[in-house]
């Protein structure tokens, strides 16, 4: 399942791909749209409010999907796609409502467009980290190391991994063997929260990604892992493969890969950290 976080004028929204459209976080919308410190409790009264006036169905077009939350862990959060979010939104006295409503319309036309043409979806991240600052070598990396993990999963969904869960300790063993942290601390490390890690990577800190991620599926297919168990032995050998490459790197540079650099913190962006 692909999510990921978009922007409706500076707040983030959580969506995930849910039977190839987007569906987005019910509570980020209506944080965005009020302003409300309690979005849940707002959502609650709401909910109660559109079952008064006969939104009978309301409970059949919501889905419990799992998006990440602030602690880096995925929970069950009432999500809904663009026909029933436009039904939402038409309760919510916001002036932000109609231009919310636009903004959620291209979102969801875009993924259209990307089913039709998966190569406008590429085009749009490239885009997307361009608008960013980020430069044109950097964003290869990001776009190859996006194909790498997608042939990752593909294999791992062949070969019954399917939890959400699942795939994040199968993760975490090739990073953990790969750089000696796992993401969470990779993430403290760099100081980061909601954000996503390997937007916050450097060149290097891609390439090792990469490498752990491109030999867990070759082994994982030499091996014929089936299952979570064998695929957490694969895992763990393939960022084996890539933290021998990284220690006798940082044996012969005398410097850490593992950089607290990100996008973030550092005042030029991702430019000053490639030259480190």
């Amino acid at each position: 399942m692909e999510t990921s976080i978009a922007v409706f004028k500076g707040k983030g929204i959580r969506k995930t791909l849910h039977n190839n459209e987007w569906w987005f976080s019910i509570i980020d919308v209506i944080e965005a749209l009020t302003g409300s410190e309690r979005p849940r409790k707002y959502w609650s009264d709401l909910k109660k409010k559109l079952l008064e006036e006969g939104f009978e169905e309301l409970s059949e077009k919501i889905g419990q999907l799992k998006l990440q939350s602030s602690d880096g862990k995925f929970y069950a959060t009432d999500c809904a796609n663009t026909e029933t979010m436009f039904r939402i939104i038409q309760s919510v006295p916001s002036p932000k409502a109609e231009p919310f409503k636009r903004w959620l319309a291209k979102v969801g036309y875009e993924r259209v467009q990307e089913i039709e043409d998966p190569e406008l979806g590429t085009k749009r991240t490239r885009a997307l980290y361009k608008a960013k600052g980020y430069s044109d070598d950097w964003i290869e990396k990001r776009i190859r190391g996006i194909a790498i993990r997608e042939e990752l999963t593909d294999e791992w969904k062949k070969r019954e991994v399917k939890r959400e869960r699942e795939y994040a300790i199968l993760t975490a063993e090739i990073a953990k063997a790969a750089f000696g942290v796992t993401p969470t601390e990779h993430k403290k490390i760099k100081g980061l929260k909601r954000e996503n890690l390997r937007d916050h990577m450097t060149d290097l800190e891609l390439i090792f990604s990469m490498l752990g991620e491109a030999a867990t599926t070759e082994i994982t297919r030499v091996d014929d892992a089936k299952g979570f168990q064998e695929s957490r032995h694969a895992a763990r050998k393939g960022g084996e493969v890539a933290g021998k490459a990284r220690k006798d790197l940082e044996q012969k540079t005398r410097k850490r890969v593992v950089s607290r650099e990100n996008y973030l913190t550092t005042p030029q962006g991702i430019k000053k950290i490639e030259r480190k």
